[in-house]
Protein backbone atom coordinates (compact mmCIF):
# COMPACT_ATOMS: atom_id res chain seq x y z
CA UNK A 1 0.00 0.00 0.00
CA UNK A 2 2.75 2.04 0.85
CA UNK A 3 4.88 1.42 -2.55
CA UNK A 4 1.35 2.39 -4.04
CA UNK A 5 1.07 5.82 -2.44
CA UNK A 6 5.19 6.51 -3.00
CA UNK A 7 4.24 6.33 -6.27
CA UNK A 8 1.48 8.68 -6.60
CA UNK A 9 3.48 11.24 -4.42
CA UNK A 10 6.44 10.71 -6.79
CA UNK A 11 4.85 11.56 -9.92
CA UNK A 12 5.90 15.29 -11.75
CA UNK A 13 6.04 16.54 -14.47
CA UNK A 14 9.49 16.30 -16.45
CA UNK A 15 9.69 19.93 -17.92
CA UNK A 16 13.23 19.97 -18.95
CA UNK A 17 15.08 18.41 -21.87
CA UNK A 18 15.19 14.54 -21.95
CA UNK A 19 18.43 12.87 -22.97
CA UNK A 20 18.65 12.39 -26.75
CA UNK A 21 20.58 9.53 -26.62
CA UNK A 22 18.47 6.87 -24.22
CA UNK A 23 16.09 5.69 -26.17
CA UNK A 24 12.83 3.77 -24.52
CA UNK A 25 12.74 0.80 -25.20
CA UNK A 26 9.83 -1.82 -26.86
CA UNK A 27 9.49 -3.25 -23.28
CA UNK A 28 9.19 -0.35 -21.54
CA UNK A 29 7.23 1.38 -23.97
CA UNK A 30 4.81 -2.18 -24.09
CA UNK A 31 4.45 -1.49 -20.27
CA UNK A 32 3.22 2.10 -19.92
CA UNK A 33 0.53 1.21 -22.91
CA UNK A 34 -0.71 -2.01 -21.22
CA UNK A 35 -1.12 0.18 -18.36
CA UNK A 36 -3.17 2.47 -20.72
CA UNK A 37 -5.04 -0.33 -21.63
CA UNK A 38 -6.24 -1.06 -18.12
CA UNK A 39 -7.70 2.23 -17.55
CA UNK A 40 -11.37 2.18 -15.76
CA UNK A 41 -13.27 4.35 -18.59
CA UNK A 42 -17.20 5.26 -18.28
CA UNK A 43 -19.18 2.14 -19.31
CA UNK A 44 -16.23 0.59 -20.46
CA UNK A 45 -16.34 2.71 -23.81
CA UNK A 46 -12.08 2.60 -24.34
CA UNK A 47 -13.14 5.92 -25.81
CA UNK A 48 -9.44 6.69 -27.12
CA UNK A 49 -6.67 5.57 -30.00
CA UNK A 50 -2.92 6.11 -28.74
CA UNK A 51 -0.57 6.75 -31.12
CA UNK A 52 3.14 6.35 -30.90
CA UNK A 53 5.10 8.72 -32.77
CA UNK A 54 8.75 7.98 -32.67
CA UNK A 55 9.81 8.88 -36.04
CA UNK A 56 12.63 11.44 -35.64
CA UNK A 57 11.12 13.60 -38.52
CA UNK A 58 7.75 13.42 -37.44
CA UNK A 59 9.22 14.46 -34.34
CA UNK A 60 11.38 17.19 -35.91
CA UNK A 61 8.54 18.39 -37.95
CA UNK A 62 6.32 18.80 -34.77
CA UNK A 63 8.67 20.44 -33.01
CA UNK A 64 8.99 23.13 -35.23
CA UNK A 65 5.01 24.19 -35.42
CA UNK A 66 4.93 27.56 -34.57
CA UNK A 67 2.15 29.37 -32.83
CA UNK A 68 2.22 32.13 -30.04
CA UNK A 69 1.06 30.70 -27.03
CA UNK A 70 -2.46 32.07 -25.45
CA UNK A 71 -3.20 35.18 -24.53
CA UNK A 72 -5.79 33.59 -22.77
CA UNK A 73 -3.82 31.47 -21.13
CA UNK A 74 -1.28 33.86 -19.78
CA UNK A 75 -3.51 36.06 -18.10
CA UNK A 76 -4.96 33.22 -16.45
CA UNK A 77 -1.66 31.40 -15.74
CA UNK A 78 -1.25 34.61 -14.07
CA UNK A 79 -3.40 33.78 -11.23
CA UNK A 80 -2.42 30.68 -10.00
CA UNK A 81 1.50 32.09 -9.25
CA UNK A 82 2.95 32.45 -6.33
CA UNK A 83 6.22 34.86 -6.26
CA UNK A 84 8.35 33.05 -3.50
CA UNK A 85 8.70 29.93 -2.02
CA UNK A 86 7.39 31.29 0.86
CA UNK A 87 4.00 32.25 -0.33
CA UNK A 88 3.40 28.98 -2.23
CA UNK A 89 3.51 27.44 0.68
CA UNK A 90 1.17 29.82 2.01
CA UNK A 91 -1.40 29.48 -0.68
CA UNK A 92 -1.15 25.53 -1.28
CA UNK A 93 -1.70 25.48 -4.74
CA UNK A 94 -0.76 26.40 -7.99
CA UNK A 95 3.26 26.99 -9.10
CA UNK A 96 6.30 29.12 -8.65
CA UNK A 97 6.55 32.12 -11.37
CA UNK A 98 9.86 32.01 -11.73
CA UNK A 99 9.38 29.01 -13.70
CA UNK A 100 7.91 31.43 -16.68
CA UNK A 101 9.32 34.17 -18.86
CA UNK A 102 9.69 37.87 -17.17
CA UNK A 103 7.01 38.87 -19.17
CA UNK A 104 4.11 36.55 -18.50
CA UNK A 105 4.70 37.36 -14.66
CA UNK A 106 3.39 40.56 -15.47
CA UNK A 107 -0.19 42.03 -14.40
CA UNK A 108 -2.09 42.66 -17.35
CA UNK A 109 0.46 41.11 -19.49
CA UNK A 110 0.22 42.13 -22.89
CA UNK A 111 0.63 38.94 -25.86
CA UNK A 112 3.11 41.75 -27.79
CA UNK A 113 5.64 41.29 -25.09
CA UNK A 114 5.47 37.69 -24.94
CA UNK A 115 6.12 37.41 -28.31
CA UNK A 116 9.16 40.08 -28.23
CA UNK A 117 10.17 37.49 -25.59
CA UNK A 118 10.04 34.26 -28.12
CA UNK A 119 6.58 34.12 -27.10
CA UNK A 120 5.83 30.56 -29.38
CA UNK A 121 4.73 27.90 -26.64
CA UNK A 122 7.96 26.62 -24.93
CA UNK A 123 6.35 23.24 -24.68
CA UNK A 124 6.82 22.19 -28.40
CA UNK A 125 10.61 23.23 -28.51
CA UNK A 126 11.24 19.94 -26.26
CA UNK A 127 10.31 17.48 -28.57
CA UNK A 128 13.69 18.24 -29.70
CA UNK A 129 15.18 15.62 -27.26
CA UNK A 130 12.16 13.36 -26.68
CA UNK A 131 12.42 10.01 -28.04
CA UNK A 132 8.51 9.51 -28.09
CA UNK A 133 5.10 11.52 -28.65
CA UNK A 134 2.38 9.45 -27.05
CA UNK A 135 -0.74 11.33 -29.04
CA UNK A 136 -4.11 10.33 -27.34
CA UNK A 137 -7.19 10.80 -29.61
CA UNK A 138 -11.22 10.90 -29.03
CA UNK A 139 -14.45 10.83 -31.31
CA UNK A 140 -16.08 13.62 -29.94
CA UNK A 141 -19.55 12.14 -31.30
CA UNK A 142 -19.58 9.19 -29.18
CA UNK A 143 -20.08 10.11 -25.46
CA UNK A 144 -20.40 7.68 -22.14
CA UNK A 145 -24.96 7.13 -21.78
CA UNK A 146 -26.32 10.25 -20.38
CA UNK A 147 -23.52 12.17 -19.19
CA UNK A 148 -24.13 15.90 -20.38
CA UNK A 149 -21.06 17.21 -22.18
CA UNK A 150 -19.38 14.01 -22.07
CA UNK A 151 -18.19 14.44 -18.51
CA UNK A 152 -17.81 11.07 -18.25
CA UNK A 153 -16.00 10.77 -21.64
CA UNK A 154 -13.59 13.39 -20.54
CA UNK A 155 -13.00 11.73 -17.00
CA UNK A 156 -11.99 8.60 -18.56
CA UNK A 157 -9.32 10.23 -20.91
CA UNK A 158 -8.14 11.49 -17.63
CA UNK A 159 -7.76 7.87 -16.17
CA UNK A 160 -5.66 6.96 -18.93
CA UNK A 161 -3.44 10.00 -18.47
CA UNK A 162 -2.88 8.83 -15.06
CA UNK A 163 -2.04 5.10 -15.95
CA UNK A 164 0.27 5.73 -18.81
CA UNK A 165 1.88 8.87 -16.38
CA UNK A 166 2.22 6.14 -13.28
CA UNK A 167 3.85 3.48 -15.26
CA UNK A 168 6.58 5.54 -16.91
CA UNK A 169 7.35 7.06 -13.67
CA UNK A 170 7.82 3.75 -11.98
CA UNK A 171 10.12 2.78 -15.03
CA UNK A 172 11.91 5.54 -14.41
CA UNK A 173 11.03 7.51 -17.59
CA UNK A 174 9.85 11.19 -17.39
CA UNK A 175 6.90 12.20 -19.05
CA UNK A 176 4.89 15.86 -19.97
CA UNK A 177 2.00 16.63 -20.94
CA UNK A 178 1.59 19.06 -23.86
CA UNK A 179 -1.86 21.20 -24.17
CA UNK A 180 -0.36 23.07 -26.66
CA UNK A 181 -0.51 20.45 -29.41
CA UNK A 182 -4.42 20.18 -29.01
CA UNK A 183 -5.58 23.76 -29.05
CA UNK A 184 -6.72 25.55 -32.36
CA UNK A 185 -4.13 25.74 -35.38
CA UNK A 186 -1.52 23.39 -33.56
CA UNK A 187 -4.02 20.61 -33.52
CA UNK A 188 -4.83 21.19 -37.36
CA UNK A 189 -0.92 20.54 -37.59
CA UNK A 190 -0.81 17.47 -35.78
CA UNK A 191 -3.82 16.04 -36.89
CA UNK A 192 -2.13 17.00 -41.20
CA UNK A 193 1.44 15.44 -39.92
CA UNK A 194 0.07 12.59 -38.69
CA UNK A 195 -2.44 12.28 -41.06
CA UNK A 196 -5.50 11.98 -38.35
CA UNK A 197 -8.95 11.91 -39.70
CA UNK A 198 -12.31 14.08 -38.98
CA UNK A 199 -13.76 14.07 -36.87
CA UNK A 200 -11.33 12.92 -34.12
CA UNK A 201 -10.02 14.87 -32.11
CA UNK A 202 -6.53 15.52 -29.87
CA UNK A 203 -7.60 14.73 -26.57
CA UNK A 204 -4.03 15.16 -25.27
CA UNK A 205 -0.21 14.51 -26.18
CA UNK A 206 2.39 13.30 -23.81
CA UNK A 207 6.25 13.64 -24.33
CA UNK A 208 8.56 10.36 -23.04
CA UNK A 209 12.30 10.09 -22.37
CA UNK A 210 14.79 10.44 -19.68
CA UNK A 211 15.16 13.30 -18.13
CA UNK A 212 18.57 15.49 -17.76
CA UNK A 213 19.32 16.01 -14.29
CA UNK A 214 19.33 19.72 -13.41
CA UNK A 215 20.46 21.00 -10.03
CA UNK A 216 16.78 23.63 -9.81
CA UNK A 217 14.40 21.48 -7.95
CA UNK A 218 11.09 22.99 -7.71
CA UNK A 219 9.01 23.42 -4.71
CA UNK A 220 5.82 20.73 -4.51
CA UNK A 221 2.84 21.68 -2.58
CA UNK A 222 -0.78 20.07 -2.14
CA UNK A 223 -3.42 20.83 0.29
CA UNK A 224 -3.41 19.57 3.47
CA UNK A 225 -6.49 16.45 3.80
CA UNK A 226 -8.17 18.47 6.17
CA UNK A 227 -8.35 21.65 3.86
CA UNK A 228 -10.62 20.04 0.92
CA UNK A 229 -12.43 17.16 3.17
CA UNK A 230 -15.92 17.28 4.51
CA UNK A 231 -17.08 15.12 7.10
CA UNK A 232 -21.17 14.41 6.41
CA UNK A 233 -21.94 17.73 5.09
CA UNK A 234 -20.40 20.71 3.07
CA UNK A 235 -18.21 23.11 5.38
CA UNK A 236 -18.18 20.65 8.05
CA UNK A 237 -14.14 20.33 8.30
CA UNK A 238 -13.15 17.65 11.17
CA UNK A 239 -9.81 18.96 11.40
CA UNK A 240 -9.16 17.41 14.75
CA UNK A 241 -9.24 13.72 12.90
CA UNK A 242 -8.21 14.31 9.46
CA UNK A 243 -4.46 15.35 8.77
CA UNK A 244 -1.93 15.21 6.06
CA UNK A 245 1.79 13.88 5.42
CA UNK A 246 4.56 16.12 5.39
CA UNK A 247 4.64 18.17 2.67
CA UNK A 248 7.10 17.30 -0.20
CA UNK A 249 9.75 18.34 -2.26
CA UNK A 250 10.37 17.15 -5.79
Amino acid sequence: MMEMLKSIQDRRSSRGPYDPGRPISKQDLAQILEAGRWTPTAHNMQNYEVIVVDDRKLLDEIGNIRRPVSEVFIRENYELLSFSEEELRRKKVGILGTMFPPSWRKPGVKIEQVIAEGGDSPQVGMLKTSPVLLVVVYDPRKRAPASEGDFLGIMSLGCLMENLWLMANSLGIGLQILSALSEGGMQDEMKRILKIPEPLRIAFTARLGYAIPTPMKLLRVRRDIADFTHRNQFGNYDRGEISSPLERRG
